[in-house]
């Protein structure tokens, strides 16, 4: 293409990559030639010219789900405003997988976002310690220096536990997500800690869960065939809520009178099954553009702080799974 226009290679990178030590004939006059040569400019050599990829990498525990897609969907909204790309990757859970995600990362993208699969970062405190900025979703490192963003799942459990209490529910049974996960461990003690200020309750009914769909079924199978005594079920999200909400309704239960169900994220799906489903709003897409557009400042040269940390305060969107209610003891 530079000998096309008559220039020089220099000359032409310099013109394409809007350089001002170009005139403006000159650039003219090489735009002119790229665009009647159908020219575009190497990603890999300009790359390596500038040191830099314009690619930010994202790192999820796993890439199936409403939940992760929504995430997704923040970061591509903020990556694509701001003219960069979106390289995707997943560890399933493991510290060692995590590791080699991250390795795997390097020198393919100027940033990260990493969802670690576990309560915290401490695995990838050593991996994330190689020159790449980084920004964690839902965690924190251990030593708090790594910027992060997260949803107050705490705060959100003990909202919709209240909200099951106030609609008159006395026996409400949590379905948990997977033990080593910090989302699915906050939202227990939230639940367990609105249930004790709330009914004086210190043992509730607790049942294992892994936010997958069968968890939900299977809670609801425990529930029916052990002749359990329940009004309300809060799920750890809303997939198994939704499941659990099924398989309940297909024993002639009543979703939202004779049984309230609720859930936590707020994913599509849960305005669209029936009833709809009462379930936390964790603005899940505003975490991950929150995340970055905050890995964006670091690679602008800020040195973001503690104060620039976001914990995002979920909501609570009541709807028709737990719209009926009853009188308390009934």
């Amino acid at each position: 293409m530079a000998k096309a226009a008559g220039v020089s290679v220099a000359t032409a990178s310099r013109a394409l990559n809007g350089l001002s030590s170009v005139t403006a004939k000159t650039r003219a006059k090489i735009e002119a030639t790229a665009r009647e040569l159908n020219y575009v400019p190497h990603s890999g050599a300009r790359s390596l010219t500038r040191r830099q990829t314009d690619t930010i990498g994202v790192i999820l525990p796993d890439l199936f789900g409403e939940f992760f897609s929504e995430i997704v969907r923040g970061i591509d909204l903020a990556v694509q405003g701001a003219g960069k790309n979106l390289l995707l990757g997943n560890m399933h859970g493991s510290a060692e997988q995590t590791g080699q995600a991250i390795r795997a990362m390097r020198g393919r993208v100027d940033g990260l976002l990493v969802m670690p699969p576990h309560s915290s970062a401490e695995t990838l405190d050593q991996a994330l310690t190689h020159g790449i900025p980084a920004v964690l979703l839902n965690a924190r490192s251990s030593d708090g220096a790594t910027p992060f963003v997260a949803v107050d799942d705490y705060a959100g459990a003990r909202l919709v536990t209240e909200h099951l209490i106030e609609r008159g529910a006395r026996h409400i049974v949590h379905i948990a997500g997977p033990a080593s996960n910090r989302d699915a461990r906050e939202r227990e003690r939230g639940f367990r800690e609105a249930l004790k200020e709330g009914l004086g309750i210190t043992d509730p009914l607790v049942l294992p869960g892994d936010f997958r769909e069968d968890a939900g079924r299977d809670a609801a199978r425990y529930l029916l065939e052990n002749g359990t005594r329940f009004d309300a079920v809060f799920g750890g999200n809303d997939i198994m809520a939704v499941d659990c909400m099924a398989e309940l309704r297909e024993a002639s239960l009543t979703i939202g009178s004779e049984v309230l169900v609720a859930g936590f994220d707020d994913i599509p799906l849960a305005r669209y099954v029936t009833p709809q489903l009462t379930t936390v709003h964790s603005d899940i897409t505003r975490l991950g553009a929150a995340a970055a557009e905050l890995l964006f400042r670091m690679l602008a040269g800020e040195t973001p702080d503690a104060q620039d940390w976001l914990v995002i305060a979920p909501t609570l969107a009541v709807r028709g799974s737990t719209a009926g209610g009853f009188k308390p003891g009934t």
